[in-house]
């Protein structure tokens, strides 16, 4: 049931877009001076060598950051990402920043943190990433839990990351669930849902259900490298953001098509964004 690890596909094209989405809402939450809660449920490790026994098997992080890593003409929408993941690297790429780590990294001393994970292996990783980070909070526990018990946040502003390993099918159904118990609590709060695309049909069961909900202002946005099949692996991967920063959508719109072009040179990308619900 656990038997997901992500340093198999650490900095890959999934994360690339995942990250940036990731980057461009913490900005616009530190526009303001107060304080926000970010929540990771389904945080990992932090902190992925890409030289790793894993990492080389699968080599995915070559057609995702590594594509990105020399060049000297990123927009703008990108270019706060990468020097994220350039902190913890000297020069050559060597390590890639896990979504907990790319926003701990971000947060002021008036934000804080909360990261969990269930996997035994990936806990104490994590754990030991942040031991001494103030304002930083891990626990072993579920990740969609937290949505019922860390909402919500003493700051009244926050951001929710929610990206689950889609091992079992039910995280499809439970990624919607979490959303309306976490809604129901936090109404305000920004909530991002990253998914990936393996069958088209699973990732209609998302929209559909968030339609369901009756939530308003859900944004999809999406990065595809090569066309939907039903045959094994993934062929897209999305973020759905709820109540997102004004600015994102425009955002993604200006960087997706380099990232298309980039990151899938042989031509078979594409990109989209558009509103699941509108305001």
């Amino acid at each position: 049931m656990l038997s997901y690890r992500h340093s198999f596909h650490a900095g890959n094209h999934a994360d690339v877009l995942k990250h940036t989405v990731l980057t461009l809402i913490l900005q616009a939450l530190k526009q303001k001076e107060k304080g926000f809660f970010y929540l990771d449920t389904h945080a990992g490790v932090g902190r992925y060598s890409l030289l790793s026994a894993e990492a080389e098997k699968t080599g995915e992080y070559i057609e995702g950051i590594a594509r990105l890593w020399d060049r000297n003409d990123l927009p703008a929408e990108i270019q706060p990402y990468l020097d994220e993941v350039k902190k913890i690297n000297k020069g050559q790429l060597r390590f890639y920043t896990g979504s907990p780590l790319l926003a701990v990294q971000q947060l002021r001393p008036q934000d804080r943190a909360l990261l969990t994970e269930l996997h035994p292996n990936d806990f104490p990783l994590l754990r030991n990433e942040f031991a001494k980070t103030p304002n930083v909070v891990t626990k072993r526990e579920n990740g969609f839990q937290q949505l019922k018990s860390a909402l919500p946040p003493k700051e009244k502003r926050g951001l929710v990351l929610i990206d689950p390993p889609y091992e079992l099918k039910e995280d499809y159904e439970l990624v919607v669930k979490a959303i309306v118990e976490g809604y129901k609590r936090f109404a305000t709060g920004v909530y991002a849902i990253w998914y990936p695309v393996v069958l088209r049909q699973h990732t209609k069961r998302i929209v559909r259900g968030l339609q369901e909900t009756g939530i308003r202002k859900i944004l999809q946005i999406e990065l595809a490298v090569r066309p939907d099949s039903d045959q094994r692996g993934m062929t897209a991967s999305g973020m759905i953001v709820i109540n997102p920063p004004w600015q994102l959508e425009t955002q993604m719109k200006n960087c997706l098509p380099y990232l298309t072009r980039v990151l899938v040179p042989e031509g078979t990308g594409s990109w989209q964004v558009s509103w699941i619900t509108p305001e």
